[in-house]
């Protein structure tokens, strides 16, 4: 698959007629999600880059400008703390984000597990959303490796209100979990792209600090926030202990995220992260196409918002599409398919016969993520696109 999708594809000359609607059929058994289908591709514009892949904002590609700053990072041993490029991206994305130090990990998934590490021990809990990253897409890292328990609550796409945290913190006695610490996600991933309102953040972190929890941020797509609402990322921080951003979704980078915070916790972090397997050598390589990634990619994220709106507008001009939720706060885009239409597998599975590449995340639910991969006119060919399918399977299951 990698290596399918790094290839630059071109629509082949089409010499046959436009088939009928009658020359195929969708498999709409739930169980299989598979299209059958015996149409031919539509004709496409020859200069149109496929295929168009949205299926998540991690499958961006160093830029020419981005790969020749990594071939010319100074490097050492970050293990002896020698790599002075990645002291810089560490010491830069502290002070951007307002915490006194920060670590370089491998991923946002050991990001988000060192964070719960330093404020938890063995026998404590969390408390989060129930659909959050942590929860969701880390295995139950938090259960596995450090003994620790989450308590989960549902949110409105994500978002939480502080009335639902009031009556969570366990009772102190023997027979119960330890209540240490609250957990939230800016922005949500499983929520599309929904931002936490920021009073909303501030209240839950002040009832958090008041009651003796300890508050931590998985900030994957924090920068995706900072540009929809003009907040700072340092503000944004402010009301968290720790937070941890990623570097490899929106912003473009290859690899790696931070957990940034104040110098005690964040040493205990670089104790662990070994422990985990996450130190690493001469990584200024990697730690170089981030700084590159901090300096010329946060503003431009706008696009990707913008580009997300585009999507939505043809789900919302689609017969049996259905926006979940309605609103498009920054670059992801889900929705959902009629059943009588079939299923979110077979639909996709049509989508990527004409090169658009989109992912389902349940039985009847399709996501899109916008990224710095795909411009502007390929995700109006990929709207186009969505909108005829979309037409002539309702006009079939009619």
């Amino acid at each position: 698959m990698q290596a399918l999708a790094s290839r630059r594809w071109f629509a082949p000359p089409i010499t046959c007629n436009i088939p009928t609607l009658a020359s195929f059929a969708i498999n709409r058994d739930n169980t299989q999600g598979v299209v059958h289908s015996r149409h031919k591709q539509r004709k496409r514009k020859p200069e149109m880059k496929l295929p168009i892949d949205l299926r998540s904002d991690t499958v961006t590609r160093p830029t020419p400008a981005m790969r020749a700053a990594m071939a010319a990072a100074d490097v050492g041993d970050d293990v002896f703390g020698d790599d002075l490029t990645v002291r810089r991206l560490e010491e830069q994305t502290a002070a951007m984000l307002g915490k006194e130090t920060a670590l370089y990990v491998p991923s946002g998934t050991m990001g988000n597990q060192l964070g719960l590490r330093v404020h938890c021990q063995a026998g404590d809990e969390f408390l989060c959303e129930t659909n959050c990253h942590i929860l969701c897409y880390e295995q139950g890292a938090y259960a596995q490796l450090f003994g620790l328990a989450a308590q989960p609550i549902e949110g409105d796409h994500g978002v939480l209100q502080v009335e639902q945290l009031m009556d969570r913190i366990r009772a102190d006695n023997d027979h119960c979990v330890r209540t240490r610490l609250v957990c939230l996600e800016n922005t949500h991933n499983r929520g599309a792209g929904r931002i936490q309102p920021y009073d909303s953040v501030a209240e839950i972190c002040g009832w958090a600090a008041e009651n003796g929890l300890a508050r931590h941020l998985d900030g994957a797509r924090l920068f995706n926030a900072v540009v929809a609402t003009g907040i700072s990322a340092a503000d944004w921080s402010s009301h968290f202990d720790t937070v941890s951003v990623c570097f490899s979704k929106g912003l473009g980078a290859p690899v790696g995220s931070a957990l940034c915070g104040p110098a005690d916790l964040i040493r205990q972090a670089r104790r662990h992260r070994k422990a985990l397997g996450g130190a690493m050598r001469q990584a200024g390589i990697i730690a170089a196409g981030a700084l590159y990634a901090l300096d010329h990619n946060i503003d431009r994220l706008a696009d990707d918002h913008a580009n997300a709106r585009i999507l939505a507008e043809a789900v919302r001009s689609s017969p049996g599409l259905r926006l979940d939720p309605e609103i498009i706060d920054t670059n992801i885009v889900i929705f959902e398919i009629d059943p009588e239409l079939g299923t979110a597998a077979a639909f996709v599975a049509r989508l990527r016969d004409e090169g658009v590449w989109m992912n389902t995340t349940a039985a009847q639910r399709i996501r899109a993520v916008t990224h710095l991969d795909v411009s502007r006119e390929q995700v109006q060919h990929a709207a186009g696109v969505l909108r005829e399918i979309a037409a002539e399977v309702h006009s079939v299951a009619g």
